[in-house]
């Protein structure tokens, strides 16, 4: 029987997402997909910033901004009148602790790329026509058999995760409610298409009664994605589509040539009861799933990932099972928001709202917190602006070798990292810093050592709103877990968490 200490259902974003975060720290793992073929389709095409930071640290930023864009300018047409222009948002300049301030747009079959390439170079592959075919789990761990190919194999991991999609196999076996609504009424059809007879320019809309058809460019293609009313009839999609598309713009120049993805898109919104039986694990669409609008469902999904792989990594190497247990409610309270945005910029659509196509910061994923989680602990008497929970800001500073730097280069990778405000505890920082990453923030003048951060323009003072004295100690995936005043309560928060001594 072969032995791993996690087991991946499902090879999606938030599957692949996982595995990287699980490759860096060397667990031992499959990742498994029942898909003969990697998806091809463009579907969750819009990364959130909040994402982009995620992807920051998994070091795949690059490959992700060349294969993507801001998005286009869209133009509404009644015939060749333009009747509306704008944007789903106006791009916005970077900040000292947001670096990545926009949705940028990449299609999803391009994302999986660029996350399977990353996880070759850390030396793993996704199993392709691999099934989960059943699973059972003791105190110990769990026993599953995966079919491919016709042949069966068991094997024994210490955890299980489903990131395998609406219809989760694993969601089911376990018999985890997904309450919520499909609603037939609101359908659309949506495809990625070589055409012919416009540029990538701008994005196109032709309203036709509620309804209407558009073509927008395919960011970092030479597709455009086509959306339409769904066929009543079982028309050959290609020219169905063109159909849709001369009848809406009343040309007969612009040509669909070829089809390369697409599917029928039906509101549908769920969130299932529990994202955690024992030893098994639910993530992305197999524990919510969402409308389209605002961009929120792949996004929600690679935050559940990342929020997931620190943890079982902990858990593995040793650390008590409260780690495990915070999953749950932190990224069951997001997934809840997540849904609340989508949901009602899906509303406006449906009332026609005239600024149902505006997307605001509260897709971004920035302000989401977890302020309620058993891992966050604030104990200042006056907790400021920035409380444990919150996204730790990203902010310039120089190290005590003069080399500049961003608060989001020093975070990356799978430590701790503890900030210390004010040069008086520069003693704790250097005794502390053998189990995380320790850093003093001082100001221009003070006495500097190897662990000091110069806070120039004090970027980092206001962004994390802490005063001399203050004690922020940041988690792996970049949230802040304990904001103290006094060291000691640093070693009683590590001790609770990972069960060891200093």
């Amino acid at each position: 029987m072969a032995e791993i200490e996690v087991l991946i259902a499902g090879a999606g974003p938030t599957g692949l997402t996982l595995a990287c975060e699980l490759a860096v720290r060397g667990v031992r793992f499959r990742i498994v997909d029942r898909a003969e073929t990697f998806f091809g389709g463009s579907r969750a095409d819009g990364i959130q910033p909040r994402t982009m930071e995620v992807f920051a640290d998994l070091g795949i930023l690059d490959a992700i901004v060349a294969g993507g864009d801001l998005g286009t300018v869209v133009r509404a047409y009644q015939g060749d009148e333009v009747v509306w222009e704008g944007r789903m948002s106006e791009p916005a300049e970077p900040a000292p602790s947001v670096p990545y301030p926009n949705t940028w747009f990449v299609p999803q079959f391009r994302t999986e790329e660029i996350l399977r390439a990353r996880l070759a170079e850390l030396g793993a592959h996704v199993e392709l026509s691999t099934e989960l075919t059943g699973f059972a789990q003791d105190d110990d761990g769990v026993t599953a058999t995966l079919t491919s190919r016709g042949s069966t194999e068991t094997v024994r991991a210490r955890y299980l995760v489903g990131a395998d999609g609406g219809r989760s196999t694993v969601r089911k076996r376990l018999g985890i409610a997904f309450p919520g609504e499909t609603d037939e009424r609101t359908t659309m059809l949506f495809a990625d298409a070589r055409v012919d007879g416009i540029g990538h320019d701008h994005g196109r809309i032709w309203p036709v009664g509620d309804a209407g058809v558009s073509l927008m460019p395919l960011a970092g293609s030479a597709l455009f994605t086509v959306a339409a009313p769904p066929p009543a009839t079982d028309e050959p999609i290609r020219e169905y589509l063109q159909r849709q598309v001369t009848e809406a713009s009343g040309r007969d120049d612009i040509l669909v040539r070829e089809v390369t993805w697409h599917t029928t898109w039906r509101s549908n919104t769920r969130l299932a009861d529990r994202f955690r039986d024992g030893r098994v694990f639910l993530a992305g669409d197999a524990g919510h799933v969402h409308p389209p609008t605002g961009g929120q469902g792949m996004n929600t999904g690679i935050q559940d990932a990342y929020n997931l792989g620190w943890k079982l990594a902990a858990t593995v190497d040793g650390a008590p099972d409260l780690l495990l247990d915070s999953y749950e409610p932190e990224r069951m309270a997001a997934a809840r928001t997540a849904l609340e945005i989508s949901t009602a910029l899906l509303e406006k659509h449906r009332r026609g709202d005239e600024d149902a196509h505006v997307r605001g910061q509260e897709v971004h994923g920035l302000t989401l917190n977890y302020r309620d989680s058993p891992l966050s602990r604030d104990d200042r008497a006056a907790p400021g602006t920035l409380s444990a929970g919150d996204r730790a800001p990203d902010a310039p500073a120089t190290t005590a070798g003069g080399d500049a730097i961003r608060l989001f280069d020093l975070l990356r990778g799978p430590q701790w990292t503890m900030l210390v405000f004010g040069a008086a505890q520069g003693k704790a920082t250097a005794a502390l810093s053998n189990r995380l990453r320790a850093r003093t923030v001082i100001r221009p003048g003070e006495p500097a050592d190897e662990h000091a951060l110069l806070d120039h323009d004090g970027h980092l003072r206001a962004g994390y709103d802490a005063a001399d004295g203050t004690v922020v100690l940041i988690r792996p995936d970049g949230y802040l877990g304990l904001v103290t005043c006094d060291t000691e309560d640093v070693l009683e928060y590590w001790t609770a968490l990972h069960g060891d001594e200093w």
